[in-house]
């Protein structure tokens, strides 16, 4: 159903399918108790609305399973991705804490909003590397919540996200290498200037702020339940870094126990950090130049919290190829198979290509217990978030996708 050179798949021999999700220290990391904090929290912010939860019935039919939800980010506080649940977040505490520890007051959505601690938290300057979609949510949150922001992207983001950043007042600074270059970067200048790091990702030292970024996240999975009326057999998730896929992955474990969702985890071929991490039975860097056109998961080297989660949380690692992503782009904006128009972005589809590669797959559908009874849940993690870039796939821009699914109603 999709372009495609193929597709690399592994079962996770470590997925710890019968162990409680407490054991190990993994609450400490994440848990339902702290996403009950981080969900009162956003559900409070302005603009708030839960993103939809689109049935593709008809491609479900088409993939032999029994229904495939898409849980559609596209429009999330208005900046396009998921990422506004987690970077914002970590923003809000972290100025919060600021507050408290200069007044010992706990300051309110509102008065940060407002303005009413401004003195305190113009001086802060937030700062993080990213590929486009996190830097866009660290920079909203410092605009809507009070403070500086410098944002680092690498030499290969495109200028349109570019200016989405900067579009909120951050200072933008290209700079040479990787993303993971970048963090390394960020991490330097920040230690000099005095900033502080608002990543998505950890490693050895840096811990505190990606797990307020990744509680943000179970967000998702929470609203996708509740729209739903039963639970899901199977989840196809982004890699990246891991921040997403440990969000949602300890939010269902956690839930569920042993009743949990068979879990995919689903990369770049060409970045894909998690897949050799997993074959490996320790964290791996990918290799090469991580130049894949679903920029948002162009990232070398997994979060270490993250992967913390994912090495006994995942059932599965799979890696795509850039073709089968843009071929599942097309796909969703043409309504190929009868089902509504989707825009979605190069990253929002990985979850779904790997899901509709493997149902082809006689050998992948019976490792992942694929079935005429199965429902899928994959994360349509971004829209059109830099529309050039989407016209330069699909063929059209985002406005005439939906101008023509609108036409056909």
């Amino acid at each position: 159903m999709l372009a495609s050179a193929g597709f690399y798949l592994f079962a996770n021999p470590r997925a710890a399918c019968t162990a409680p999700y407490g054991k190990d220290g993994r609450e400490a990391i994440l848990s339902l108790a702290a996403f009950g904090d981080a969900k009162r929290e956003i559900m409070s912010w302005p603009g708030y609305k839960p993103t939809p939860l689109r049935s593709l019935p008809k491609l479900a039919a088409r993939a032999g399973i029994g229904a495939i939800l898409y849980k559609d980010e596209a429009e999330r506080f208005g900046i396009g991705s998921f990422k506004a649940l987690g970077g914002a977040y970590a923003v809000f505490k972290l100025l919060r804490k600021t507050i408290w520890e200069q007044k010992n007051v706990i300051a309110s959505t509102l008065d940060l909003t407002s303005g009413r601690y401004s003195d305190l938290t113009s001086r802060v300057t937030v700062t993080c590397a990213t590929d486009g979609n996190h830097g866009r949510s660290v920079a909203w949150g410092a605009r809507t919540f009070g403070c500086r922001c410098v944002i680092y992207i690498p030499e290969t983001v495109s200028e349109g996200r570019c200016q989405a950043i900067a579009a909120y007042g951050a200072e933008v600074k290209r700079v040479a290498g990787t993303y993971d270059d970048g963090v390394r970067r960020v991490a330097a200048d920040a230690a000099v200037q005095g900033w502080t790091v608002v990543s998505d990702t950890s490693y050895e030292g840096y811990t505190d702020v990606p797990r307020d970024v990744m509680q943000g996240y179970s967000l998702m999975i929470d609203e996708a339940l509740e729209q739903t009326s039963a639970a899901p057999s199977h989840v196809f998730v982004q890699g990246g870094v891991g921040g997403l896929a440990a969000g949602v992955c300890s939010y269902l474990w956690e839930r569920y126990g042993t009743r949990r969702p068979c879990f995919v985890v689903v990369e770049p071929e060409k970045a894909d950090c998690f897949y050799r991490s997993a074959v490996a039975g320790r964290p791996t860097p990918a290799e090469g130049a991580l130049d894949t056109i679903i920029a948002g998961l162009a990232c070398g080297e997994v979060s270490l919290l993250a992967w913390r989660i994912l090495e006994t949380g995942a059932d599965a690692f799979m890696t795509i190829g850039d073709e089968a992503a843009a071929d599942c782009m097309r796909l969703l904006a043409d309504g190929r198979f009868g089902d509504d128009a989707i825009v979605a972005g190069e990253s929002a589809v990985a979850g779904l290509a790997g899901l509709i590669l493997a149902s082809a797959d006689a050998d992948a559908r019976a490792r992942l217990d694929l079935c005429a009874d199965s429902r899928v849940l994959v994360f349509g993690t971004e829209g059109a978030t830099d529309p050039e870039v989407y016209r330069t796939i699909v063929g059209r821009r985002p406005d005439e996708v939906i101008a023509a699914e609108r036409g056909l109603r």
